[in-house]
């Protein structure tokens, strides 16, 4: 009895080292969209909804509004002189979600559902959003 041949994963024109470069050095934020519509601000090698490979990279504005948040009081070593910030969930403009973080929050109520938001490139590690003056939700 032979054993069943696993499928090969795809490869990607990437890595997820290379993806994770382009918004912490390169201030590119990408995306990727899959042939059913589906956006996602998360690299990967297949669609999670239709399985389609081949995605369409491209390049994302940043610009959202926050869909759920938490106020992290006891951070990581690379943030502990940033504590009290916010960890950040963003639904974007060109649809997808991604998670990030926000040094200027210091408590709950510096932050709502909703706040509008955008993407700021920096040294830190991660994907750091400020919020956006231009039509912030409160």
């Amino acid at each position: 009895m032979t054993a069943p041949e696993l499928p090969t994963e795809p490869s990607a024109a990437h890595t997820i080292g290379e993806y994770q470069h382009g918004y912490e050095e390169e201030s590119r934020l990408r995306g990727f969209r899959s042939g059913c519509g589906f956006v996602t601000a998360t690299w990967g090698l297949r669609c999670p909804r239709c399985g389609q490979l081949d995605l369409e990279e491209f390049a994302l504005s940043g610009k959202g509004h926050v869909v759920a948040f938490t106020v992290q009081t006891v951070p990581a070593d690379e943030f502990v002189n940033d504590a009290p910030y916010a960890y950040v969930l963003v639904e974007l403009e060109e649809g997808g979600r991604i998670s990030g973080w926000m040094p200027a929050i210091r408590a709950v109520t510096d932050l709502a559902i909703g706040d509008r938001v955008r993407w700021v490139p920096s040294y830190k590690p991660g994907v750091q959003f400020e919020k956006d003056g231009a039509g912030a939700g409160r």
